[in-house]
């Protein structure tokens, strides 16, 4: 993201990358569209997922442990695969190991870990919704470095957000609000907003299943150390929860990050994008089904508002794609804002 506009997209977390893999032209694909809706209903079954782990006595860091080292795992497979194909080759230097450890033991494990604390505390509804307050975020930081130019669509979409996130919050009753929880699911948004903007200047030589597994193994490690400085991890709580475990792991990472790459390859990344604002829809669809969680008028005022937002901040003028042997993309007639990272890859 920045002053010149967006080239690619190549990081399969859904953060967004300069320079790396031409963007594809954009498509109506109806298989394209196809996938990544699949992607983000994987990705907003994530919640529901967290909270009937929970249900088993499962705690935090045992959860998240046993996700990123399973999630690592099938990574480092596909890696490999990838690698004895000749799909992809697999040779990421000194700086791209460093930099995926570290956003993954840092940036990635702060978002899920404060992401799914939210969890145990408030709805999963809400939790989602105020998660998706991170592609606002990501524009603001954007602005304040100088990495993209705002105009009156990018203005519109943050007062339209802003707004609705206020009504998210204030139309249940702020009496009725977990202080912390909320805390906690605003503070999840604004660390992965962060760790979407160190991503995009970071490790733009990696291939994007081989960043996955970098970033994955990062996260495994800190929450390993935590939950062993703790004492916090449970291997036979772990066990008890085996099946939601995969199920996070498995679908609504490992599956749903798939799902989005392959998707946007058919349709690019700017309608990728919108088509992901699906993902909290899920979530919330799933809660009122299941615990029986429901928005006030208020709060699915200000809901619609975030998402539209998004997709505002998504609509741009259509570029043709960049040519492969190109390393910077062509300035456009008129600053537009890069497609923002949209999901819950908590």
């Amino acid at each position: 993201m920045d002053r010149q506009g967006h080239q690619g997209w190549c990081d399969p977390l859904r953060v967004p990358r300069l320079r790396c893999v031409p963007a594809p032209s954009p498509s109506s694909d109806p298989r394209g569209l196809a996938l990544v809706l699949g992607s983000a209903t994987a990705f907003g079954g994530m919640a529901v997922f967290a909270k009937e782990a929970y249900a088993t006595g499962l705690g935090v860091l045992s959860l998240l442990e046993a996700r990123f080292v399973c999630a690592a795992l099938v990574f480092w497979l596909v890696v490999a695969v990838r690698h004895r194909r000749g799909t992809a080759r697999f040779a990421p230097s000194r700086a791209t190991v460093q930099a995926g450890l570290l956003l993954g033991a840092v940036g990635y494990a702060a978002q899920s870990g404060l992401y799914f604390g939210a969890l145990t505390r408030i709805d999963a509804s809400l939790v989602a919704l105020l998660l998706y307050l991170h592609p606002v975020i990501v524009v603001l930081g954007a602005l304040a470095t100088g990495r993209e130019t705002p105009g009156a669509r990018t203005w519109a979409a943050l007062g339209a957000a802003s707004t609705g996130g206020i009504l998210v919050l204030l139309g249940g009753g702020v009496g009725d609000l977990d202080g912390l929880g909320v805390t906690m699911a605003v503070g999840a948004a604004l660390a992965y907003a962060t760790y979407i903007l160190c991503t995009d200047r970071a490790a733009t030589d990696a291939e994007p299943f081989a960043l996955s597994a970098f970033i994955t193994t990062g996260a495994a490690l800190s929450f390993g150390v935590a939950g062993l400085a703790s004492g916090e991890l449970d291997p036979g709580a772990m066990i008890g929860a085996a099946g939601w475990i995969v199920a996070i792991a498995l679908v609504s990472t490992v599956g749903a990050v798939t799902l989005f790459l392959a998707g946007m390859a058919r349709v690019g990344p700017s309608r990728a994008s919108i088509v992901s604002t699906f993902e909290p829809v899920v979530t919330v669809g799933l809660a009122m089904a299941i615990y029986g969680e429901a928005l006030t008028a208020v709060q699915l005022a200000g809901a619609l508002l975030v998402l539209s937002a998004v997709v505002v901040l998504n609509l741009g003028p259509r570029r043709a794609p960049a040519q492969p042997a190109r390393t910077e993309p062509d300035a456009p007639h008129e600053p537009t804002p890069a497609p923002v990272p949209v999901g819950a890859t908590a």
